[in-house]
């Protein structure tokens, strides 16, 4: 693997994350100017923004928000009647989006060369991509999203985003799809699939790396450190876990790879946050069209991962 200052695709939000703790105290005083107030207040994990940016599901196990104000992307995930959420919604590069990655274009990211970058949220100045479509029930909600260039701050016309969002008891079912009617030829990269973030105080990954998935082998647990890490992830699912090992669990059935990265210190308003991306390496070239699912869950870990297993069992007709 390539020195992440180097790697293409996943090193991309490393970078950003970089640019916050350099900047933090900057970031803060100049927030409002730049769009990048904080979406949840100064705390990421508090509601404290108007019900009008949100759509809200709900079932007996969850409540879940998605950001009208950035593509629809989820920025809430707690239990019914949770205080808290467990995804970092403080600017629009974090929460749990899309993103996609191609080569370099000329654009400028804060005084660097930047690449092809549509993400579901919106630009890094705080620009909000546009929903085109939007279908919303007690615990379903599909939005069709025109996504931004992160650099450039501009509407990538020939790409569309969709995002159906289901509630299923113990279970976030997200059905993603990513259209690109372009002309370029774009070279294979790291896609998140999705990009994952949480607030700081769930920095304790867990991960199968064993090379016999679903057999209740040892899991692998760390800190991720600085910048972006990559792991092997046999049972194509991660969680970031708190202290009492209890988080947010994500299934991606397609990959089997994932990066994370733990930054800064403090609270979500400094900069701090923690971050994983189920990845693959995909070139995004004319007539483009990938759907694909994801599965959140919440709860302790053995939780987790036992949901994750019977629907593995269920893919698999065992």
């Amino acid at each position: 693997m390539t020195p992440v200052a180097q790697q293409p695709g996943c090193s991309v939000r490393a970078s950003r994350i970089a640019l916050r703790r350099r900047r933090a105290l900057s970031l803060l005083a100049g927030a409002a100017a730049a769009g990048l107030t904080a979406l949840g207040g100064t705390d990421a994990g508090t509601e404290q923004q108007s019900t009008d940016d949100w759509i809200w599901l709900g079932n007996r196990s969850f409540r879940v928000g998605l950001l009208r104000s950035s593509g629809g992307a989820i920025g809430w995930i707690s239990p019914p009647g949770g205080a808290r959420s467990v995804v970092n919604s403080f600017d629009r590069g974090r929460l749990v989006q899309q993103s996609w990655y191609g080569d370099e274009d000329g654009s400028d990211w804060n005084g660097r060369p930047w690449r092809w970058n549509p993400v579901q949220g919106g630009d890094w100045r705080g620009r909000s991509a546009t929903i085109l479509k939007q279908s919303v029930s007690e615990s379903e909600a599909t939005v069709v999203t025109r996504p931004v260039h992160w650099a450039a701050g501009t509407d990538i016309a020939d790409a569309v985003m969709t995002q159906k969002v289901a509630l299923q008891q113990e279970l976030i079912r997200i059905d993603y799809r990513f259209q690109y009617h372009g002309t370029v030829s774009h070279q294979p990269r790291h896609q998140e699939l999705p990009a994952v973030f949480t607030g700081p105080e769930y920095s304790r990954l867990a991960v199968c790396t064993s090379d016999r998935p679903w057999t209740d082998a040892a899991l692998h647990f760390r800190t991720p450190g600085w910048p972006n890490e990559y792991l092997p992830m046999t049972e194509h699912w991660v969680a970031l876990l708190n202290g009492e090992d209890w988080g947010l669990g994500c299934y991606v059935p397609r990959a089997s790879q994932l990066t994370c990265y733990r930054a800064g210190q403090g609270s979500a308003a400094a900069g701090a946050c923690s971050y994983f991306a189920p990845i693959d390496t995909i070139a995004v070239t004319p007539g483009f069209d990938m759907r694909w699912t994801v599965w959140l869950t919440l709860g302790e870990v053995t939780g987790i991962r036992r949901r994750f297993q019977e629907l593995q069992r269920a893919e698999s007709g065992q």
